[in-house]
């Protein structure tokens, strides 16, 4: 049986993110882009991390921000991965990469007709995993949609991914049993509002996961 790693991104406050620990959920995400309604200054997150147990994974997530404002951020959070959101170049990553360390790079792609294997192996040497979201024009990510997953395999990725973009509990048998993800990143389907998550949502999502992992 392979466990499948969870990850629940656009944590805002600490009962949500100790809900998610208790049911199980691998990782946080806090989202450090203004853009997002889901945006947590680094100070909010870092008196959230204080208080998280041992073994939690803590990802944060920036959209083309330039390296020293990162470094500052994983600082502040002593983050462990760093999910990079924007149109940073392979080039910036490796940069980013060996200023981090041993904070690790996650770099999330897309997912849309327009994205070839050929623009995403220059990453492979920098980045630990890919987070596959959906493209919708104009928006960074957490459009709270799925995208077409046939695509995935012409990617080539070479990498573990997290499969990522309007997973539920309605949708998530048909991903885990078509794509086979390393793991999952829940978000707007465990919501009550954007930034405010359901935990019963949480549990039950946790536990549908759980309960299809003997067919892997």
């Amino acid at each position: 049986m392979r466990r499948i790693r969870l990850k629940m991104c656009g944590t805002t406050n600490l009962a949500d993110a100790l809900a998610a620990v208790e049911a199980g959920v691998d990782a946080l995400g806090f989202i450090f882009h203004k853009r997002s309604p889901r945006c947590i200054e680094p100070q909010a997150a870092r008196l959230i991390i204080e208080h998280l147990p041992p073994f939690v994974d803590t990802v944060g997530v920036v959209v083309d921000r330039n390296c020293e404002e990162v470094e500052e951020i994983i600082r502040c959070c002593s983050l462990n991965y760093v999910q990079l959101h924007g149109n940073e170049s392979p080039e910036y990553c490796g940069v980013l990469a060996r200023a981090a360390a041993p904070c690790q790079l996650i770099k999330a792609l897309r997912v849309g007709e327009h994205l070839r294997s050929e623009d995403i192996a220059p990453y492979h040497p920098h980045v630990r995993g890919y987070l596959l979201d959906t493209y919708q024009k104009g928006q960074e990510g957490g459009t709270g949609k799925t995208f077409d997953w046939s695509l995935i395999p012409r990617l080539n990725l070479q990498r573990d991914f997290i499969l990522a973009g309007g997973l539920d509990i309605g949708n998530v048998r048909a991903a885990i049993e078509t794509v086979q993800p390393y793991g999952l990143d829940i978000n707007s389907g465990v919501e009550i509002s954007p930034g405010r998550k359901d935990h019963e949502r949480i549990r039950a999502f946790v536990q549908k996961v759980r309960s299809l992992e003997g067919g892997l």
